[in-house]
């Protein structure tokens, strides 16, 4: 009949459950969200520090927070007693003369494991000032989860040590007592001097060897580059890994043709971005898988 309602057949291969679509009015609202639509926290992850407005950086304090830098522990030259690995014939041998020298059945051991140093080096010169805080963020965060393996400094016109300041557990507290104790902030810089000054004070003394070293830098470099290649090379072959951070890495059509970063090319296992939350965040991913 005209009156009667008429009954729209399912396709065949429409699974229960699923809303069929084909009659809808163009002018009926979907309720579907958009698929890639990115939500705010999503577009916060891929902006430029330089680019955040005092809104933007209060959230990305909660998100620094977040993050785990940890460096992957090394195997040890010693072993120890485990249920599967290498055979250890000397305990295999002590256990078949437990038993009137029947081998009944082998002993393994293993390396020991034990935690991987990471070093952190920051540029807080004048052409770094916007990368600053979130470098401090960041070492901030790789302190808290493990400070007796976790040494920070900073670089500029002087070296300086924050690490005790950084070790304390409130990121404002830690970054405010980092601040205080920073003498040169947004200076010149001197890459290679303090650098070196670095490795003669502390990194040749062990603090470097087999570690993890992190440094956070555009590469200007005011002083002599070719001091600086010298001082990278000779990094390179006390640490584990030498990972630098260019903020200027994460722009479009990006080329490393300063005389720092040249000079120091050859001394580098990766060269990785350094500009927005996101980096950060792939950074800490590479330490814990280097």
């Amino acid at each position: 009949p005209s009156g009667a309602p008429v009954e729209v057949p399912r396709p065949v291969n429409m699974p229960l459950g699923m809303k069929d679509t084909s009659s809808q009015g163009e002018d009926e609202p979907d309720d579907d969200p958009v698929p890639g639509v990115a939500t705010g926290e999503e577009i916060l992850r891929h902006k430029d520090f330089a680019d955040l407005a005092d809104a933007d950086a209060q959230a990305l304090k909660r998100m620094f927070e977040a993050l785990a830098p940890i460096a992957s522990p090394r195997r040890s030259r010693r072993y120890r007693h485990h249920k599967t690995g290498v055979t250890d014939p000397h305990r295999s041998i002590r256990e078949a003369m437990c038993h009137g020298g029947e081998m009944s059945h082998l002993q393994f051991r293993n390396r020991r494991e034990r935690p991987r140093k990471l070093v952190i080096l920051g540029d807080i010169s004048g052409s770094m000032a916007p990368y600053t805080d979130p470098i401090l963020r960041f070492a901030h965060a790789a302190v808290r989860r493990n400070p007796m393996h976790t040494e920070v400094f900073t670089l500029g016109t002087r070296l300086t040590r924050v690490t005790r300041e950084l070790r304390q557990r409130d990121p404002e507290k830690a970054l405010k007592a980092a601040g205080q104790a920073i003498p040169d902030w947004s200076g010149g810089t001197r890459l290679g001097e303090m650098l070196r000054a670095f490795l003669d004070r502390w990194g040749q003394r062990g603090m470097a060897r087999r570690a993890i070293v992190v440094v956070f830098s555009d590469g200007w470099e005011r002083g002599d580059p070719s001091l600086l290649g010298e001082q990278m090379a000779r990094l390179h072959r006390l640490a584990y890994k030498v990972i630098w951070a260019n903020p200027h890495k994460g722009h479009d059509g990006y080329q490393p043709l300063t005389g720092g970063i040249q000079a120091a090319l050859p001394s580098i296992d990766e060269f990785v971005a350094g500009h927005s939350f996101d980096s950060y965040a792939r950074l800490a991913r590479l330490i814990t898988a280097a």
